[in-house]
């Protein structure tokens, strides 16, 4: 009889052990938002502006705000992925999804980016972007309520693929943010051949491209303030903050695209 009661205990301590186990699992997989940082590597980002937003998302991810905003969660750590996009078909996961919670973790995540050459310089598909960055946030081997997307790009659509409204309308539909960092640039021409005014392509992206709870756009002066700008930027989206009048002092247009 008491051999029959110890199994019986050892089999309940088992069955415990693995529900702990389980439980511990599922918390691990939590995060507070999954992240898909898309860049725009077209041919309209030569080699000077192409160092310089590689460098810029590898200085924001680490920068000590950055770190403050994500440690400040429910969880404490978020999940991040480096897409760079270009064409229909050149799209190219640069950085699988990694969890970052502090500075240690955001310096192995930046650190990718001194190690991997470029990936295309094609065409500007902002739709086949979008679609390309819904596939690997729905493959993400973690749990968040907020997904949101980060599109970087200085120019509009080639009309390449289907219509970014349509990529960027079904993004929504699947509960997924998509924000806009647009970079000034004087040498992104019009279709007349003349500089594609900013406040055109802010606007582009305000009608096409960004969507979702608190979507917004940013405008950095070029590549160079770049950098800068993406930090307020991730700090917005990691702490889920509405954007006030002070945020907008610092070039950010608010768009405030709620849920379609």
């Amino acid at each position: 009889m008491w051999g029959r009661i110890r199994v019986l205990f050892a089999m309940a301590m088992t069955a415990a052990v693995l529900v702990i186990h389980s439980t511990i699992s599922t918390w691990a997989t939590e995060v507070d938002l999954l992240l898909a940082l898309a860049a725009d590597v077209s041919r309209s980002v030569d080699q000077q502006k192409f160092n310089l937003q590689r460098k810029g998302y590898a200085a924001a991810i680490t920068n000590p705000r950055v770190i403050e905003a994500i440690r400040s969660g429910r969880h404490g750590r978020i999940a991040v992925c480096y897409i760079e996009w270009s064409g229909s078909i050149s799209q190219n996961l640069l950085i699988d999804w990694t969890v970052i919670s502090d500075a240690a973790s955001a310096r192995r995540f930046a650190s990718h980016f001194a190690e991997a050459p470029r990936s295309f310089s094609d065409f500007t598909s902002i739709s086949a972007g979008i679609d390309f960055a819904v596939a690997q946030i729905e493959r993400a081997p973690f749990d968040a309520k907020r997904r949101v997307i980060d599109i970087s790009s200085d120019g509009e659509d080639n009309n390449i693929g289907r219509e970014v409204t349509e990529a960027r309308d079904e993004a929504i539909t699947k509960g997924i943010t998509i924000n806009g960092i647009v970079v000034r640039d004087d040498t992104v021409l019009s279709e007349d051949g003349s500089p594609y005014p900013t406040m055109e392509l802010e606007r582009y992206y305000r009608d096409n491209v960004i969507g979702g709870p608190r979507a917004f756009v940013m405008a950095a002066e070029d590549f160079t303030a770049f950098g800068k700008l993406i930090i307020k930027k991730l700090i917005t989206e990691i702490a889920d903050l509405p954007l006030t009048n002070t945020a907008a002092n610092h070039s950010i247009t608010n768009l405030g695209k709620a849920a379609r």
